[in-house]
């Protein structure tokens, strides 16, 4: 073979390699959501105990704001939503292995996550309450949480910045379990959703809690999505900006929430 036949040889091969590497490529970016389109469901995973974002009503039937903007997406990538409940710090890396799609549970972008997701348009945005026992004079901003005792799910923004200003985090489960160790004096505030709050007094009228300062910016809330699956993030920020353009997800805020919280 001469030199000229096997330069033409090795430029063919390269530009085959080539066009299979650009063929992976298309096809990672559209697999997962390929994948949910065949199988005909979207697995969603979430909480199931965090009112009013997902939780169980008195008929034992899944509930809440994420719940409904899950369904709303699935319909509208013609699919179903079926639901799978675990505790928040697990969930994430559930979403990591593979065992979920998607996990739609109020999950706040920050700069530690966005480096693992690929986030979702925003659809929610939160703002994060401090929250102590009626007595408590210590607590009047983010600044005195200083080797104070919080409890959070370790995983959760929340967490996240009651370390950043010097608190003491101890993990939980859930919130019913963080205010049991609030009420017991075993930590001493927490910090989670303003409209979580308010959702719980309605539900506890005589809880012995109040506000003791604001976060001074709102979280965004999104849709963590595996890496790389651009085609999926796509087709979910079309479904939210179809429900944002028709009222649907203020209307979801007013049910659940009693405010709009879809806008900033």
């Amino acid at each position: 073979m001469n030199r000229k036949s096997l330069l033409s040889l090795l430029l063919a091969g390269l530009l085959l390699l080539a066009g299979c590497g650009q063929s992976g490529s298309q096809e990672k970016s559209g697999g997962l959501l390929s994948q949910i389109k065949e199988k005909g469901e979207i697995v969603v995973a979430m909480e199931g105990t965090w009112a009013p974002w997902t939780y169980h009503d008195e008929n034992d039937q899944l509930v809440g704001y994420d719940v409904e903007v899950a369904q709303r997406i699935a319909e509208k990538l013609g699919v179903k939503a079926t639901f799978v409940e675990g505790e928040f710090d697990g969930l994430l890396a559930g979403v990591d292995a593979g065992r979920y799609d998607i996990m739609v549970n109020g999950v706040g972008v920050d700069e530690d996550r966005s480096q693992k997701y690929d986030f979702t348009d925003a659809y929610a945005y939160d703002r994060t309450a401090v929250i102590v026992k009626n007595d408590n004079t210590d607590i009047t901003s983010l600044e005195d949480l200083t080797g104070k005792r919080t409890a959070n799910t370790i995983t959760s923004t929340y967490a996240k910045l009651a370390e950043k200003y010097g608190a003491e985090v101890t993990g939980v489960d859930d919130l019913n379990q963080t205010f049991e160790l609030l009420f017991t004096g075993r930590i001493d505030a927490t910090l989670n959703a303003e409209v979580s709050y308010y959702d719980y007094l309605k539900a506890h009228p005589d809880a012995d809690i109040k506000i003791a300062c604001l976060a001074p910016e709102s979280t965004l809330i999104a849709i963590p999505v595996p890496k790389g699956e651009t085609a999926l993030v796509s087709a979910i920020n079309d479904a939210l900006a179809e429900l944002r353009a028709d009222g649907t997800l203020s209307e979801l805020s007013m049910k659940y929430f009693e405010m709009d919280i879809s806008q900033e």
